[in-house]
């Protein structure tokens, strides 16, 4: 089997099943449970995963929804697709036909965007900054077909951002997020001590780290900040070993931005509160309360479901055009999870926390993008 026909096959494999999966996959029409594309009169819509893929309850998650759920109305089980119960605060769906396809390694990226073209598919969707060479790759062979790339502009071999006709960009301004997580946290400590989790030390994640020391300095000059990088987003024992350290450094709550390394670290805080430890952790991209109920405080919301559901939208509409769009909370592309636990203080904490959510909209605070700028 060539490489490249084997990293296709290793794509079109069930993410439920991925740790098992064999090289002799399924018709390339068909993945993810999805119906073979020639059995179904809808548009099929096409996303390329990143790495963390189906089950990583933060970015990959957040945009399946968008997806599957949302604009199929389709909910994914270990069997396949099934209709969705009805839910009057889902949008509605549009009438389309998923196809996802995971990505194991990098260098999967472009042959699974490639796919997703020759399978005529309306529209490519690629998620996750690591997708940027490959959908520029891509789109520029397949000039008729849409693209959205989510979480990155086209860059040129300078860096410097640039546009295709047929590639609508989305980024976030993910500081504004964590500025509201960093307050609820500077307002939640009772040790004056709180943690960061992050993955990869590159500039989009310290876009996070720099919105929650500006948060925490915000409503708890006095506190401390304490920030660890596991140099990945896969790596669950490795997330947990992370957040077991800030905490036997008597940080009461943390800030887990990592993806799948973050999952451990909402197990550390969990099995810390657990053992009897008034301890929190924070979330990122989607809710993650429903993994620790007791331990998940808030989350910061990254809006891929809504930025999928939309481009989806806009293409069955005529009306998806090229171009970066550039959301914060403002916009609504960033947010922050309902509180759903009680604290001391917590109505007052959510109050201030609310405050500096409109100053921040109204444009009067402006939120650093760098850790080591000045805080507002």
């Amino acid at each position: 089997m060539s490489p490249h026909r084997r990293v296709v096959s290793l794509a079109l494999c069930l993410l439920a099943a991925s740790a098992g999966c064999k090289q002799e996959a399924p018709s390339p029409a068909r993945s993810e449970g999805a119906p073979s594309k020639p059995s179904s009169p809808k548009p099929t819509i096409g996303l390329v995963l990143g790495l963390g893929g189906r089950g990583d309850h933060a970015f990959n998650d957040s945009a399946l929804r968008g997806l599957e759920l949302w604009a199929a109305g389709l909910q994914y089980t270990q069997g396949g697709y099934q209709e969705a119960a009805a839910n009057p605060e889902r949008p509605d769906p549009l009438g389309i036909t998923p196809m996802v396809l995971q990505s194991r390694v990098a260098e999967d990226y472009e042959p699974n965007l490639q796919l997703l073209a020759e399978q005529q598919v309306s529209l490519a969707m690629g998620v996750g900054f690591m997708l940027e060479n490959a959908v520029e790759e891509v789109a520029r062979k397949n000039p008729t077909l849409p693209f959205l790339l989510v979480d990155s502009p086209l860059l040129d071999a300078k860096g410097r951002a640039i546009s295709l006709p047929n590639v609508r960009t989305v980024v976030f301004r993910e500081e504004e997020g964590c500025f509201l997580a960093g307050a609820l946290a500077g307002l939640t400590t009772k040790t004056g001590r709180v943690g960061m989790v992050g993955g990869m030390e590159i500039p989009l994640v310290k876009r996070y780290e720099a919105g929650f020391r500006a948060g925490v300095a915000a409503t708890n000059p006095k506190a401390t900040v304490l920030v660890n990088y596991t140099g990945s987003f896969t790596d669950f024992a490795l997330g947990k070993q992370v957040g077991q350290d800030l905490l036997l450094k008597n940080t009461d709550v943390l800030f887990a931005a990592a993806g799948v390394d973050g999952l451990g670290a909402i197990q550390a805080v969990k099995e810390a509160r657990d053992a009897g430890r008034s301890v929190y952790v924070i979330g990122v991209d989607s809710d993650p309360s429903h993994l620790a109920p007791q331990a998940v405080l808030s989350a910061v919301l990254k809006r891929v479901d809504r930025v999928v559901y939309e481009a989806i939208r806009d293409q069955r509409q005529g009306r998806l055009s090229g171009g970066t769009l550039s959301l914060g909370l403002k916009e609504g592309g960033m947010d922050l999870a309902p509180v759903r636990l009680d604290f001391p203080g917590k109505a007052e904490a959510l109050r201030t926390v609310e405050a500096l959510r409109a100053r921040i909209i109204s444009g009067e605070l402006k939120v650093p993008t760098s850790p080591g700028a000045s805080s507002p």
